[in-house]
């Protein structure tokens, strides 16, 4: 399967409906109180950067990366299609925002995750990420796994 990687604007019904998967799938597995989903809205500010795995035609996957502006960034709203997991699209989506990051000077990237995405887990732990306290809005909730990745 070949994957594309690219910096997209959200406000596509494809991208929109990916969004709407990914809520589901959250909403699914943790209490609305404990999901800190971006919405598109949120997604087209300034300094968030949106990028789409697709193959061929078609939207797979979507992840965010959020510049705080101090060489920070988080990842926000990573998610693959369930019909592409497996596949090495998150990976690649990892990928495209590490180099990303770099390149406009951000050297911390940061993210936030449940304890029953366990796949997720594992990959970000194999792409270098270790587990940390919770910080800022996770603080203090149970349904919060919080890691961080230096970039060299």
């Amino acid at each position: 399967m070949q994957i594309s990687i690219a910096v997209e604007v959200p406000r596509q019904p494809e991208l929109i409906e990916l969004l709407r998967l990914s809520d589901e799938f959250a909403l699914a597995l943790y209490p609305p109180e404990s999901c800190y989903m971006l919405d598109v809205g949120a997604l087209e500010a300034d300094g968030v950067t949106v990028f789409v795995a697709r193959t061929e035609a078609d939207a797979v996957g979507i992840a965010a990366l959020v510049d705080r502006g101090d060489g920070s960034g988080e990842i926000k709203r990573m998610f693959v299609h369930d019909s592409a997991r497996g596949r090495g699209v998150a990976r690649a989506l990892l990928a495209a925002i590490d180099e990303a990051a770099l390149t406009c000077g951000i050297h911390t990237l940061q993210l936030e995750t449940g304890p029953e995405h366990v796949e997720a887990i594992a990959l970000y732990l194999a792409s270098g990420f270790a587990v940390i306290p919770n910080f800022g809005q996770y603080l203090g909730d149970e349904f919060s796994i919080c890691m961080e990745k230096a970039l060299t």
